[in-house]
């Protein structure tokens, strides 16, 4: 019998049925009205299947305040030589010692049986790595954090069943992929590397060639079977049974492919994330969904949808303007993209970040700086020890696609390697990227302020690998303990502006942000909590010289006519006192 809601759930009857119904509906316009019928009835036996566990795991509806603070790692970023068999050990230990009171909430990275793209072409979405641990383990991490994990959505590795039993004219799988014809034309379609689309494989039925949007080894899904979105249905229940708060639906942009079309958010797309999003709300669950779309700002944000796709969407054009702004110390172009960002739907954020663990996208930077300029970023980032990776136009050109560079290094100074310039330069980026509206995460290797790791790229020839160093924990703990050392100085300073900021109701999210849309030396903005009444002002200086931050010029977001403070610096400022900021400064004035 199908769960309802009982006299205790949020959710009324009403509410329950006219969800239902929705997702009847998305099952009508991706397939049919006959196969929609039986799509429900499935629905139903999978909610079944798994409603006391997900009845056991519900938490508040709350999904976001400004005490959310997520850290973004793999399992194995830190090991010791002892727990090579049970890597999480490891990652639980260093965050009990280091990260337990700075942080609420934690991406660990496909912790999956995998075959290559360092998890991201996953063999078995249901079993963790043995090297890792177990089930057990992630389930513990999930009672202590707010636990992302990511749904890899659009692709399966060429080692897993279902591409063997394709393979093998078998099922589950003989028909999970999609075989073309060769000849067939895909100009149109948009692709985010420069390998080819399609790959060759002898099956029992002879030569066919299957859809592989990232490598030979991502073999894509075929959505256009019903069985194929239940597999994901069921694996994304199960996630959620196991604890973990937060799904990432990754390149789920790419999802859906029609012949004569570009191949990438297609309706059918965005109608099954929203199918996602009312299971969420079927279920009455504080799931949070994340959408991962490395593309151009206004086709990201475009999975927001109504209010009814995704709950959060990465920031894609933050790190590069970022980079952008400290590094040419113009915030035009930045300021003017924050000025632009739409206030997200109700019940929506942004996910702010400046690095993971795949390259820093260029594609975000698209239309928002002039493109004499992001190419000389590009080449500044090879100047500086980076790599550039290429997606395959149209055309048959390629073009930058991301840069593969810490992002730490991404701000070394090239005139005298000033290590102190390049840490007051990353800094800045790290304490802007954390005054925005939206969910701040941090990449392991951000607090670490970790260098490109040039030995990892030359063992496997990955460019990616130049930012996913593995740390040794004693290496580690050393460092942290050396309070000369970047790796402590970047680390403890991060940790206290966090600290500071968890305390300030204007940086929720939920809060409002204005932009001052004056000067290109400084980049304002005034954070605002109307339910605490609560203010604050951003003051980022993105120069390499003291700048003046004029009260009259401010006059539009903030009154600077009395006492006020810098929540950073802790320094009082009187009406009768200049407001300077030293080279690549910040304040956080509460106004």
């Amino acid at each position: 019998m199908t769960a309802k809601p009982d006299q205790n759930s949020a959710v009324t009857l009403d509410t329950f049925n006219e969800v239902l119904e929705s997702i009847y509906r998305h099952f009508e316009f991706v397939y049919d009205e006959e196969e929609a019928d039986r799509c429900l009835q499935c629905f139903k036996e999978l909610v079944d299947r798994y409603a006391l566990s997900l009845r056991k795991k519900q938490g508040p509806r709350k999904r976001w305040s400004e005490q959310d603070i997520l850290l973004i790692t793999y399992g194995d970023s830190i090991v010791e030589p002892e727990s090579e068999n049970h890597k999480l050990n490891s990652l639980q230990k260093f965050l009990e010692e280091h990260l337990n009171d700075t942080i609420n909430a934690l991406h660990i990275l496909p912790f999956f049986p995998y075959s290559s793209d360092k998890g991201f072409s996953v063999i078995d979405y249901k079993e963790v790595r043995d090297d890792l641990g177990s089930w057990s383990d992630i389930e513990t991490l999930a009672s202590e954090y707010k636990l992302m994990a990511d749904l890899v959505v659009n692709h399966i590795s060429s080692e897993s069943t279902w591409f063997q039993n394709f393979i093998e004219g078998k099922t589950p799988g003989k028909e999970y992929f999609i075989d073309v014809d060769p000849d067939s034309d895909f100009s149109m379609v948009t692709r985010p590397r420069s390998t080819p689309l399609l790959t060759e494989v002898e099956t029992a039925e002879g030569t066919k060639y299957v859809w592989s949007t990232f490598s030979d080894d991502q073999i894509d899904l075929d959505f256009s079977n019903p069985d194929v979105l239940f597999e994901m249905i069921d694996i994304f229940l199960f996630y959620i049974s196991k604890g973990v708060n937060i799904i990432r639906l990754d390149a789920i942009a790419y999802l859906w492919k029609h012949m004569g079309t570009n191949s990438i958010h297609r309706p059918e797309t965005h109608r099954i994330v929203k199918l996602f999003r009312d299971i969420v709300e079927y279920l009455n669950h504080s799931t949070t969904l994340i959408t991962e779309t490395n593309v151009p700002f206004e086709e990201n944000i475009s999975y927001f949808g109504n209010g009814d796709e995704a709950h959060m969407v990465y920031q894609f054009s933050l790190p590069p303007l970022l980079m952008h702004a400290i590094l040419t110390e113009n915030a035009e172009y930045l300021r003017k993209w924050a000025n632009n960002l739409p206030e997200p739907p109700e019940g929506c954020t942004y996910f702010n970040f400046t690095a993971s663990h795949d390259g820093i996208g260029v594609r975000p930077l698209e239309g928002l700086v002039p493109e004499v300029e992001f190419y000389e970023l590009v080449d500044g980032a090879k100047q500086r020890g980076g790599h550039v990776s290429y997606k395959k136009n149209s055309d048959g050109t390629e073009s930058p696609y991301e840069l593969n560079i810490t992002y730490f290094d991404a701000f070394r100074d090239l005139d005298g390697d000033d290590s102190e310039l390049q840490m007051y330069r990353y800094l800045c980026s790290q304490i802007i990227m954390m005054s925005l509206q939206g969910l701040p995460a941090f990449y392991i290797h951000n607090l670490t302020a970790t260098l490109n790791d040039h030995e990892q790229v030359t063992e496997t020839g990955v460019k990616r690998d130049i930012n996913r160093k593995q740390w040794l924990y004693d290496d580690l703990q050393n460092r942290l303990r050396d309070g000369d050392s970047i790796t402590h100085r970047v680390f403890y300073r991060l940790k206290e502006l966090i600290e500071i900021r968890k305390e300030q109701p204007a940086f929720s999210p939920l809060a409002e942000q204005k932009v001052l849309n004056k000067d290109n030396d400084l980049f304002v903005l005034l954070r605002s909590s109307k339910e605490f009444d609560e203010n604050i002002l951003v003051a980022a200086n993105v120069t390499g010289k003291p700048k003046k931050l004029k009260r009259a010029d401010v006059q539009p977001l903030a009154d600077l006519s009395h006492p006020v403070r810098d929540l950073i610096s802790g320094r009082t400022i009187t009406p009768d006192q200049e407001i300077e900021l030293e080279p690549y400064q910040v304040m956080w004035i509460r106004v």
